[in-house]
């Protein structure tokens, strides 16, 4: 049984996977490379490829960011230690589920 005409030009046109081809097939993640690979395992950075970004003057600018600065702390569910404490954890764990 073979797809129609019509199907393999669509399916033709969609992008490939690395399932739907051979083993010497690497998508990559359209990073780039920023340096080379020398032949004693080191890696030397090209500095003409690592890229720069030019930060405009901000200075009069109106927009304001999506955080107010007016907001007090709030406090958490681990009132006066630290959520990584066990055994904070452990009773808060026998609070919500209840003891066995």
């Amino acid at each position: 049984m073979r797809p129609t005409n019509l199907l393999r030009r669509a399916i033709r046109r969609l992008q490939l996977t690395t399932k739907q081809v051979n083993g010497g097939y690497y998508k990559g993640t359209r990073s780039g490379a920023m340096g080379r690979h020398t032949k004693h395992g080191q890696y030397i950075i090209d500095w003409g490829k690592v890229r720069t970004y030019v930060v405009p003057d901000l200075k009069g600018f109106l927009l304001s960011p999506f955080v107010t600065k007016k907001m007090e702390p709030t406090r958490g569910e681990f009132p006066g230690s630290s959520p990584l404490d066990g055994k904070t954890f452990l009773e808060n764990w026998k609070r919500v589920n209840g003891e066995d």
